[in-house]
C-alpha cells in the first residue's frame, strides 16, 4: 500500500461527498484517511445473538430481531402523530414506532419483507415495543462486511442531526478498508512484538472497527494502546536525553560559606530523611554540567521551602543569582518573609518584585538586578517582564507549576546566555501515571515524609443537622487560645451567590460568636483590605477567618488548628486536600471538619471517604485522577499532550508502565535508534515529530 494514500482527504472517501466531509472536520477533526482509521469505537454491542419475541424480557435492553412488518398505521397523539408498524416472527408480534421522519419511512418500508431490527424494547399496554430501531433488510444484512461486536462511535448532536449516524459510519469505514486493501504498515520492532506477543498492525486496526471475536478485540486494543502510550514514552525519555546532552548547564561544583553556614548554624530543624534526598538530588544535577530539569513533588507542609532556599544557596555559592516565582502575590509575600527570616543572620540581599511593586522600587529592583546586587529575587509574573534582566541568572524555582504554561516557563529560559537551571515545584501531589506521561522529560523527586513533630490532622464529615455540636467544639478549641478557618466554595460563574452565601455564614457566625473577633476574606474585596484582614488574622487579632478559597494557596498560620469546610461535596478533591493543609502547621493537634447537606452525589461520598480515611495526597491524587480523568486533573495547558485516542490513562495504567519499560530499554541499549532493528522506530518516531500529533504517524 502506498504510504501517501492515507493523507488522501476525507472527501475523496466513496459515500463521503463534499458535505459529509466538512462536518467529519468540523464535529470529529477527521481530515484524512489517516484520521478516521484512528477514530476508534468508544463501546461495542454485542450482535452474536437474536432473539425471538416470546422470548424477550422486560429490561429494556438492546435486542436483535428477525422478523416481517404486517401491518403499518398513523396514531394521532396529543402532540403530533407516530407511525407505528406491526412486527412479527413465528413466535409472536410486537410494535415498532417512529415518532418522526414518518413520510420517508413510510415510503421506504418493505411489508412482508424479511428484516433485521435492533433496538431497546420498552414494555406497554402488555406489548413489546421497539422505538426508532436500526433496520436491515436480511438479504442486505447477509451481504455486509460485519462481525458480531458491532462498534458504537462517538458522536455529537448535530452530526446525528444531520443523518450521519453510526451506520454511516461504519459504511464508510468498511470503504476505507475496501479502498485500503487492509493493508497497513507495521510500527513495531519484532522483537517487542515477540516479546509480548502483539498482533500484526494490519490485523489489529481490523479487530477494533470489526472484532470477529471478544478474545480478538482484546488483544487488537492492547496492541493499540499500548503502541500509542510506547510511542509518548520514547517522546519523552528522547526529549530528556536530548536536553541533558545538547541544552548545557551552569557547572555549580562549590559547596560554599552560604550553603555550609546555614547548614551548620542556621537550620530552624533537623532536615526528614525525605528532603537529605531530594537536595542530594538536586546538588548532583547541578554538578553535572547538563541543565537541571526537576520537578519537586511534596504534600503540603512536607519542606519544600528550605529544599528550594539550599539550592539557590548553592547557585549563590558559585556566583549566580536565583529566583522563585510563585502563582500569586499572597504566595510571594509569604515566600519572601519566610526566606528573608530564614536568611536573616547571611549575607544575602533578597528582593520581591509583584504586579503591586511600585515604579520608584521596581527601577531600583531592575537596576541591582543588572549590575549583581540581588542574590535572590521572589515575584510573580512580573519576572517574566522582558524588563526584568539577570546579571547571571543561575537557577530557577517555579512554584506550583500547573499554574503556569509551557510559554511562560520558556521565558525564564532565555533569561541567560545559557538556560539556568530549572526546579518546578508543587504541593499538588501527581499520580505516578500522570507524571510519567506529562513530564516523562522531567526527573522527579519526591518528598513523601512530613517533618518530626507533626501531628496528622484529624478529619471528620459532619451533616448540617450536626451544626450547634460543631459551633461548640469551634468555642472550645477558641478558649484553648486557637484560631479557626471557615471556608465557603467558590463558583465561578455566579459570583453574587457565593458572596450571599459567604455573607450568610458570615453573619450567622457574627450571631453565635458576638465576643469574637471575625476576620472576612474574598474575591471582591481590594488586594489591600484582602491583605490587611489577612494580617489580622496572621498576628492572632482575629480568631475566626471566614473566606472563600482564595486562603487555598499560601498563608502559613502555625496557630490555626481547625479547618472548617462548608458544602464540602461542591469542592474536588484536591482543592479540598489544599484546604485542609492550611492548618496542622503547629505542634497541637488539628482539625478538618467537611460540612455537608444529606443530599450527596456518589462522587461526593467517595471525596468525602477519602479525605476522611486518609491524608497521604499521593493515595488522594490517585482517586481523583479516577473520577475525573487526566484532562480535568492537569488543566489545558497541560492536558494537550494526553489527547488520546484509544488509551486510558487511569485505566490502562499497567500498559503504560510496560511502554516504558520497553522504550527504557530500547535507548539504553541505541540512543540514537542507528541499529537496523530499530529502522522502523526511527521512522515512526520521525514522523511523529515532524507531525507533533502520535496517530498522524501510525499506520
Amino acid at each position: 500500500m502506498k504510504p501517501n494514500i492515507l493523507q488522501t482527504p476525507i472527501d475523496y472517501l466513496k459515500g463521503v461527498g463534499p458535505g459529509r466531509a466538512d462536518l467529519l472536520r468540523k464535529e470529529l477533526g477527521i481530515h484524512t484517511y489517516q484520521d478516521l482509521l484512528n477514530f476508534f469505537p468508544n463501546r461495542y454491542l454485542d450482535k452474536t445473538r437474536f432473539y425471538k419475541i416470546s422470548s424477550l424480557e422486560k429490561t429494556s435492553a438492546e435486542v436483535q430481531i428477525v422478523g416481517k412488518i404486517t401491518h403499518l398505521k398513523t396514531v394521532e397523539q396529543k402532540r403530533g402523530k407516530r407511525l407505528v408498524a406491526d412486527f412479527v416472527d413465528d413466535t409472536g408480534k410486537m410494535e415498532l414506532v417512529w415518532f418522526r421522519g414518518h413520510k420517508w419511512i413510510r415510503e421506504n418500508l418493505k411489508i412482508n419483507t424479511p428484516y433485521v431490527i435492533f433496538g431497546k424494547t420498552n414494555w406497554f399496554n402488555g406489548m413489546f415495543s421497539m422505538p426508532h430501531p436500526e433496520m436491515e433488510l436480511v438479504e442486505e444484512y447477509k451481504k455486509q462486511l460485519r462481525t458480531a461486536m458491532q462498534p458504537v462511535y462517538p458522536s455529537t448532536e448535530l452530526l446525528a442531526k444531520k443523518g450521519v449516524s453510526n451506520r454511516m459510519i461504519n459504511k464508510i469505514m468498511q470503504q476505507l478498508f475496501l479502498e485500503t486493501n487492509g493493508k497497513f504498515y507495521d510500527t513495531l520492532t519484532t522483537g517487542i512484538r515477540e516479546e509480548l506477543k502483539l498482533i500484526p498492525k494490519a490485523e489489529a486496526l481490523f479487530n477494533v472497527h470489526f472484532p470477529k471475536s471478544q478474545e480478538l478485540l482484546a488483544k487488537a486494543q492492547f496492541r493499540l494502546k499500548f503502541e500509542e502510550l510506547f510511542y509518548i514514552q520514547l517522546q519523552l525519555l528522547i526529549k530528556n536525553m536530548l536536553q541533558k546532552k545538547k541544552i548545557k548547564g551552569f557547572v555549580f561544583d562549590q559547596i560554599g560559606e552560604n550553603f555550609g553556614n546555614f547548614y551548620k548554624e542556621h537550620l530552624p530543624f533537623e532536615l526528614t530523611n525525605a528532603q537529605k534526598r531530594v537536595i542530594k538530588e538536586i546538588r548532583s544535577d547541578l554538578g553535572s554540567g547538563a541543565q537541571m530539569n526537576r520537578l519537586l513533588q511534596g504534600d503540603v507542609g512536607s519542606g519544600k521551602t528550605i529544599v528550594a532556599l539550599m539550592s539557590m544557596l548553592i547557585a549563590l555559592d558559585n556566583g549566580f543569582q536565583a529566583c522563585l516565582m510563585a502563582p500569586t502575590e499572597i504566595l510571594s509575600i509569604q515566600h519572601y518573609q519566610g526566606l528573608t527570616e530564614l536568611c536573616s543572620e547571611l549575607n544575602i540581599s533578597i528582593y520581591l518584585l509583584t504586579g503591586s511593586t511600585r515604579t520608584k522600587k521596581r527601577r531600583e529592583i531592575h537596576e541591582k538586578l543588572e549590575n549583581g546586587e540581588i542574590n535572590i529575587l521572589i515575584g510573580t509574573h512580573a519576572l517574566l517582564e522582558d524588563k526584568v534582566k539577570f546579571k547571571n541568572l543561575g537557577l530557577a524555582i517555579i512554584d506550583e507549576q500547573h499554574r503556569f504554561g509551557v510559554a511562560q516557563r520558556s521565558k525564564l529560559w532565555k533569561k541567560n546566555h545559557l538556560p539556568p537551571h530549572i526546579l518546578v515545584m508543587t504541593a499538588t501531589p501527581i499520580p505516578r501515571t500522570l507524571a510519567m506521561s506529562l513530564y516523562g522529560d522531567l526527573d522527579i523527586s519526591v518528598i513523601d515524609e512530613l517533618p518530626p513533630g507533626r501531628k496528622p490532622i484529624k478529619t471528620v464529615h459532619r451533616y448540617d443537622s450536626n451544626r450547634l455540636k460543631v459551633f461548640r467544639f469551634i468555642k472550645e478549641e477558641i478558649q484553648k487560645g486557637r484560631q479557626i478557618y471557615i471556608v465557603y466554595p467558590l463558583i465561578q460563574e455566579s459570583e453574587k451567590m457565593d458572596y450571599k452565601d459567604l455573607m450568610d455564614g458570615y453573619e450567622s457566625i457574627a450571631r453565635e460568636f458576638p465576643d469574637n473577633q471575625i476576620s472576612i476574606v474574598h474575591g471582591q474585596m481590594k488586594p489591600a483590605d484582602k491583605d490587611y484582614e489577612m494580617d489580622r488574622f496572621v498576628r492572632g487579632e482575629t480568631d475566626i477567618m471566614v473566606a472563600t478559597t482564595v486562603i487555598e494557596v499560601g498563608v502559613n498560620v502555625p496557630n490555626a488548628s481547625v479547618m472548617i469546610i462548608e458544602s464540602a461535596e461542591r469542592f474536588g478533591l484536591s482543592q479540598l486536600h489544599q484546604l485542609r493543609g492550611r492548618v496542622g502547621r503547629g505542634a497541637e493537634q488539628s482539625f478538618c471538619i467537611l460540612m455537608t447537606g444529606h443530599k450527596l452525589s456518589n462522587d461526593s461520598k467517595t471525596r468525602l471517604q477519602t479525605m476522611v480515611s486518609t491524608n497521604d495526597g499521593f493515595e488522594i491524587a490517585e482517586v481523583d485522577l479516577k473520577l475525573r480523568g487526566p484532562g480535568d486533573m492537569m488543566g489545558t495547558q497541560q492536558s494537550g499532550v494526553l489527547n488520546l485516542k484509544i488509551a486510558d490513562i487511569v485505566k490502562d495504567n499497567d500498559i503504560l508502565k510496560t511502554a516504558r519499560h520497553h522504550a527504557l530499554q530500547i535507548l539504553k541499549e541505541d540512543p540514537d535508534l542507528a541499529l537496523e532493528k530499530n529502522a522502523v522506530l526511527k521512522y515512526t518516531y520521525a514522523q511523529l515529530v515532524k507531525h507533533k500529533n502520535i496517530w498522524n504517524y501510525i499506520s
